[in-house]
């Protein structure tokens, strides 16, 4: 154990080190920052390249190891119900936030347009609910369609456990030996990491430039203050009263994950390191990082939901069409409610911000006005995200272990 958490801080050291010099060298060469982009992208292509497989796997060994439907039952309701809380939590800050510190001053919208907003089919409980069943699985697997895939998944591992002992352990051993070689592939470019995020954040600084967050600072810093304050204060509290351990502690020995998130900005992309991590360092127990991270990396998303709470809450101050108190907490419910259903579909975070502007009535024009920093946002946002994750999967691991 200590030689892990040796060797993870010193990965996070140098990943803190990339982050550095990729801003550096972003802003003071900006134009070979934008020519060596391919190397992060071959970065997040090896870890995409593992995801499906690992997804698929781990649901599988996970539920067919628990033995029981019923345990299945309780981790299942026990995971969904804590990602459901603290998405609620921190929607609820970001409306707490965005009334104490109201930001956002009238805008005209003549001359705005945001053309992606016609490109985005109207939202419909029906198509969603259907997004979640593969009609086939090979055409999903090869999509990388997430949520189809865990469905599955969890199916086939139901299924399997009505067969007889001796195809049930064959069928384990197969698909642990799976997840196991995507975990050392991971743990190979995990080693890769501080090169990877050098190229990410310098390639993005180059393209987005410093100046288009000076200009949205008061916007950007709001944002920033609500995802910290439940990174640091709120995910914390909750982690201490469920799973009753130093949230601290734990949160400090996992940050490479979070790191990680923040330069892919992709909850998908980091989840064979986030397994990888709360395994070997995290104390969490195979069976239960194997089920709810990768439900987690897909329905999971606090930080997208504080984001869009306080994108909104902003549009209507730059609108002129403040909401009421009544309006702000429809606003903080379809938020939550759309957080995990949407997850399944293109572009959530597009989906979702148009769905929830029309919902309360406000022009999705001004998109356009904040969208210029959207990419230095998402960083952060899918930050939270992986960091909920961590925190929810060491809560159901500690409930499980004093329940044993």
């Amino acid at each position: 154990m200590i030689k892990r958490l040796k060797k993870y801080s010193t990965t996070n050291t140098l990943v803190i080190l990339g982050i550095i010099l990729g801003v550096f060298f972003g802003s003071f060469l900006p134009e070979l920052a934008l020519q060596q982009e391919v190397i992060g992208q071959i970065f997040i292509s090896f870890l995409k390249m593992l995801v499906v497989p690992l997804v698929f796997s781990s649901i599988f060994i996970s539920i067919l190891g628990l033995g029981s439907l019923d345990d299945l039952k309780t981790i299942g309701l026990r995971t969904i119900g804590l990602y459901l809380l603290t998405t609620a939590l921190a929607v609820s800050v970001a409306i707490v936030a965005m009334n104490l510190f109201p930001i956002g001053e009238v805008v005209s919208s003549d001359g705005l347009e945001y053309a992606k907003a016609s490109e985005i089919a109207e939202f419909s409980l029906s198509a969603m609910l259907l997004s979640f069943i593969p009609t086939n699985i090979f055409g999903s697997l090869a999509d990388g369609a997430m949520m189809q895939i865990i469905v599955f998944s969890i199916l086939l591992s139901i299924a399997s456990l009505h067969l007889e002992p001796h195809r049930q352990e064959t069928m384990l051993d197969f698909f642990t030996a799976i997840t196991n070689a995507m975990l050392t592939m991971a743990e190979w470019i995990i080693k890769l990491t501080p090169i990877g995020v050098f190229s990410l954040i310098s390639y993005v600084i180059a393209d987005q430039g410093i100046d288009v967050i000076l200009n949205l600072w008061k916007y950007v810093l709001m944002v920033l203050g609500v995802l910290i304050f439940h990174a640091v204060i709120t995910l914390p509290a909750v982690l201490s009263l469920f799973g009753r351990i130093n949230p601290y502690k734990y949160l400090k020995v996992i940050r490479e994950a979070p790191i990680m998130a923040f330069s892919t900005a992709s909850s998908a992309a980091t989840l064979p390191v986030s397994m990888r991590i709360v395994e070997e360092v995290g104390g969490v127990d195979s069976k239960h990082a194997s089920f709810v991270l990768p439900l987690g990396a897909t329905v999971s998303m606090d930080g997208t939901a504080a984001y869009l709470t306080v994108a909104v809450l902003y549009i209507s101050h730059l609108a002129g069409m403040d909401l009421s108190f009544m309006e702000q907490i429809l606003l903080g419910i379809t938020v939550v409610a759309l957080s995990v259903g949407v997850a399944a579909l293109p572009s959530a975070s597009l989906v979702m911000m148009v769905v929830i502007l029309n919902q309360v009535g406000l022009p999705v024009e001004y998109i356009a006005l904040i969208v210029a920093v959207d990419r230095i946002l998402d960083m952060a946002r899918t930050s939270l995200n992986v960091t909920s994750d961590l925190v929810v999967v060491k809560i159901v691991d500690q409930m499980q272990k004093r329940k044993n």
